[in-house]
């Protein structure tokens, strides 16, 4: 099968959530689930009822949550799955002295033949249409044999690592290996883990945006490396052109700000910015002429060099024009930024609360993160 044919791609949570149960109450042997956030609200207790069931006839079931995203989430809550047998663990529990290594993956992989990866959370600000009431997000749903039995290896990696107890880091060389060894030619997961090197992820962006003519990227927290942006002004100044779907609405206030400490720059180089106005912006969607990118990572900092993430490549033409046709569908519902309307409407104090944002996110978020996992490694 083509990867056309083995990939839906899933514009709402509306869509993907009946999905998802639907997929775990057809499971006969396992079901893996993993998210940042799992809320204690209608529809955490509705994949809930789900997996317990699944878990009652005998499905092995494991869930990851990770620990901060999910902290509100009620200790007990689970309590129906393990008594059903299921397996739940709480990825890196909360200590100060590790708070900023975190799980930022969505996926749940049901009996090896069926995946879901995305940017929903499991909340029910999520379960929407995006437009008149939801946040605005987008996922995938795999049914090829060896990407989901890759994507499944993946979260046992982390599952195991989840406590972080026993030297676990240690553990990720052969997670490493793997992911080292790959070729950009196909349909692939990129795997990210925290550390100073540059990720898969952003080698492959790189990779791509240097030869890029036209470039697309919808992300909901916009705080590239240096390197991503040099790449971005080069489009643009070689003739090229870069729009950018950027969050009107966000639920990081400071991750906004930080955002748009770049924007008179970009929008002065000819970079196109657009800014979504009806819902809060989730989604993350990358594309670089022939090549598509979606998933949990943001094309920030955070994504791209101290979470945990998960993202798709795609270079076959149909996925690429599926990709290009969501873009341009949530595209007349954004407001497009003027570079000297933009310039003019920012006061001093607008200029200043942005570089702070930027110098807490991209500067000390950046260094303790990545201190507490080299101290964890040791």
């Amino acid at each position: 099968m083509s990867a056309a044919t083995t990939t839906q791609w899933l514009r709402t949570g509306r869509e993907i959530f009946p999905a998802m149960l639907a997929a775990i109450a057809a499971a006969r042997d396992t079901v893996r689930l993993e998210t940042y956030i799992y809320a204690d609200d209608r529809l955490g207790r509705q994949f809930r009822t789900a997996l317990t069931a699944a878990a009652q006839r005998g499905v092995r079931v494991f869930v990851l949550v990770d620990a901060l995203g999910s902290w509100l989430l009620p200790g007990d809550f689970f309590t129906p799955l393990v008594a059903a047998g299921g397996e739940v663990r709480r990825f890196n529990p909360l200590r100060l002295w590790r708070l900023g290594v975190r799980d930022h993956r969505k996926l749940l992989v049901c009996d090896d033949h069926t995946a879901f990866a995305s940017g929903f959370n499991l909340a029910d600000e999520y379960d929407g249409d995006g437009v008149t009431h939801g946040w605005c997000d987008l996922g995938v749903r795999l049914l090829a044999p060896e990407l989901i039995a890759e994507l499944a290896a993946s979260f046992d990696e982390l599952f195991s690592l989840a406590d972080f107890r026993r030297r676990p880091l240690l553990r990720l060389r052969a997670f490493k290996r793997r992911r080292k060894s790959r070729v950009l030619s196909a349909t692939v997961s990129l795997w990210n883990r925290p550390g100073a090197a540059a990720s898969p992820l952003h080698k492959a962006l790189h990779h791509d945006l240097a030869a890029a003519r036209d470039v697309r990227i919808m992300t909901a927290y916009f705080l590239p490396t240096r390197k991503l942006r040099r790449d971005l002004l080069r489009v643009v100044r070689s003739g090229g052109r870069v729009q950018l779907l950027l969050a009107g609405k966000s639920d990081v206030l400071l991750a906004q700000l930080a955002g748009r400490k770049w924007y008179r720059r970009l929008l002065a180089a000819g970079v196109e910015i657009y800014e979504y106005q009806p819902q809060i912006l989730h989604a993350k969607l990358i594309i670089a002429d022939g090549v598509a990118y979606t998933g949990s990572a943001n094309f920030d900092l955070r994504s791209l060099k101290l979470n945990y993430e998960l993202m798709l490549r795609f270079v076959d033409a149909a996925n690429v024009a599926t990709a290009r046709d969501i873009f341009a569908a949530t595209l007349p519902h954004c407001r497009r930024l003027d570079a000297k309307a933009w310039r003019e409407s920012q006061s001093f104090w607008q200029r200043w609360q942005q570089w702070w944002a930027y110098l807490l996110l991209a500067r000390l978020d950046v260094f303790v993160a990545l201190k507490q996992f080299r101290a964890v490694r040791r």
